[in-house]
C-alpha cells in the first residue's frame, strides 16, 4: 500500500472512531434524560443496570465507558427536575428539595430550572479547572484521612449541625442520624435476590427521601401556575452559590461515604444572606455535578471508585483515557444544561395539569416496583421501613439531609 493509501486509511479510521464514540456519547445523554427524568431512580442503580448490560453492546469498552460517563452527568443535571415537580428527589438533591418546591410553589419554578443549570454548569467548569491541582493534593494526604475516616466523618456531621439554626433542629436532626443509621445497619449488609442488578439503596433512598413528600404532598393542590423564567437574585451572589457548591462538591469527591447531600448541607454555610431558598438550588446543583467530576479524577489517582457511576465503569473496564472522559463529561453538562431548562418547563407544565393525588400515588407505585426491581421481595419491607423514617424529621422541623445516616454511621462504624 502506497503512503497516500496509508494515510487515508489511518483517517478514515480515526473519523469513523470519533464519530463512534460521539454517538456513545450522545446515546449516553439520551439514557441519562431518561434515568434523571424517572422519580425515584437513583444514579448509582441506573448505573449499575448499564453495567450489567454493557458486555452486550458492539461497541468498544472506551466508547461504553464514555456512555455511561455522560449519562451519569445529564443525570445529575435532570434529577432536579422530578425532585421540584413531583418532589421526588435524588438523594444527592434531598437538601433542596424543599427550597425548590417553595419557588414551585410561588410560580418560580421556571427560574429554579434555570438557576439549577447554572449550578450545574458553573460548577462543571470550575471542577475542571481545579481537579487536576486538588487531586494532587488529596493524593497526598489520602492515606491520612483514610486511617482517620471514623474521625473525619464525625467532623462533617458536626459541621452539618452548625448550620442549624438554633438546639432543636441540632438534636432532632441527631435523633434522624440515629434511626437511618440503626436502618443502615441492618440494610446495607443485605443481599436479596431481585430481577435487577441487586442493590438495597433503591428502597432506602426512595422511602427515605421519596415517598414522605408524596405521601405529604397527597392533599395539596400540585403545581401551580409557573411565572416567567426570570432570575430575581443578582449574578455575583449566584456565581458564589454555584462556586460554593462546586468547592463543596470537591471536598467530598475524595472521600467514602460522604454523599453530595452532606455536602450540599455544608455548603449553605459559604451561601450569601440575601441568595436564600435560590441559593439552595444553585449550590445544591453545584455540588451534585462537581462530585462526579471529581470523583472521575479520584477514580484515575487513587483507582478508588466513589460514585455509582463510577464503581459501574470500573467493572466494565475502568476509564478511558482522562481527556476522551472529560471530552465525554464536558459534552454531556452542555447537553444536560439545556436539557433541564427545555424538558424541565414542559415536564413542570406537564405535572401541572394533573391531578396531584393521582399523580403522588403513581409515583409512590413507581417507588415500590424499583424497590422489588433492585432488591426484590425484601424492598419492600425496606421501602417501607425507610418511609418511616423518612417521615420523621418534618414532624421533628428538621432537615432530611440527615437520614443520609444510612451510609454516614454504618461506615464510621
Amino acid at each position: 500500500m502506497d503512503p497516500l493509501s496509508t494515510v487515508g486509511v489511518l483517517v478514515t479510521t480515526g473519523v469513523l472512531a470519533d464519530v463512534r464514540l460521539l454517538a456513545c456519547v450522545f446515546a449516553g445523554v439520551c439514557l441519562g434524560t431518561a434515568s434523571g427524568l424517572t422519580p425515584g431512580l437513583h444514579a448509582n442503580n441506573f448505573a449499575l443496570l448499564l453495567a450489567a448490560v454493557a458486555p452486550s453492546v458492539p461497541a468498544p469498552a472506551s466508547c461504553v465507558v464514555a456512555a455511561m460517563l455522560a449519562a451519569g452527568v445529564v443525570h445529575t443535571f435532570l434529577d432536579v427536575v422530578p425532585a421540584l415537580a413531583l418532589g421526588v428527589p435524588d438523594a444527592a438533591m434531598a437538601a433542596s428539595a424543599l427550597p425548590g418546591h417553595r419557588l414551585v410553589l410561588g410560580g418560580r419554578g421556571r427560574e429554579a430550572l434555570r438557576l439549577s443549570a447554572i449550578g450545574s454548569g458553573t460548577a462543571l467548569v470550575v471542577a475542571a479547572l481545579l481537579a487536576v491541582p486538588l487531586t494532587e493534593v488529596m493524593t497526598a494526604v489520602y492515606p491520612t484521612l483514610l486511617a482517620h475516616l471514623s474521625l473525619v466523618l464525625a467532623v462533617v456531621v458536626v459541621l452539618t449541625l452548625l448550620v442549624e439554626p438554633s438546639w432543636w433542629p441540632r438534636l432532632a436532626g441527631l435523633a434522624v442520624l440515629g434511626l437511618s443509621g440503626a436502618l443502615g445497619a441492618v440494610a446495607l449488609p443485605m443481599e436479596p435476590g431481585a430481577p435487577l442488578p441487586a442493590s438495597v439503596l433503591t428502597p432506602l433512598f426512595a422511602g427515605l427521601f421519596g415517598a414522605p413528600v408524596l405521601l405529604d404532598a397527597m392533599d395539596g393542590g400540585g403545581v401551580p401556575p409557573q411565572a416567567d423564567a426570570r432570575l430575581l437574585v443578582e449574578r455575583r451572589s449566584v456565581g458564589v452559590a454555584a462556586g460554593t457548591g462546586a468547592l463543596a462538591g470537591g471536598a467530598v469527591g475524595y472521600l467514602p461515604g460522604v454523599s453530595s447531600a452532606i455536602a450540599a448541607t455544608a455548603a449553605l454555610a459559604g451561601l450569601p444572606a440575601d441568595t436564600g431558598d435560590r441559593g439552595y438550588v444553585v449550590a445544591t446543583s453545584g455540588v451534585n455535578t462537581a462530585n462526579g467530576v471529581f470523583a472521575l479524577f479520584a477514580l484515575v489517582a487513587l483507582g478508588s471508585p466513589r460514585t455509582g457511576v463510577l464503581v459501574a465503569v470500573d467493572r466494565v473496564g475502568g476509564v478511558p483515557s482522562l481527556p476522551v472522559a472529560l471530552a465525554a463529561v464536558v459534552v454531556a453538562g452542555a447537553a444536560g444544561t439545556v436539557l433541564v431548562v427545555t424538558v424541565g418547563d414542559r415536564y413542570l407544565a406537564l405535572v401541572g395539569r394533573a391531578d396531584s393525588r393521582r399523580l403522588s400515588v403513581a409515583a409512590l407505585c413507581l417507588l415500590a416496583v424499583l424497590s422489588v426491581a433492585f432488591a426484590g421481595p425484601t424492598g419492600v419491607v425496606l421501602f417501607a421501613a425507610a418511609t418511616l423514617v423518612g417521615l420523621v424529621p418534618v414532624r421533628l422541623r428538621t432537615r432530611r439531609v440527615y437520614c443520609m445516616g444510612v451510609l454516614l454511621v454504618p461506615l464510621a462504624l
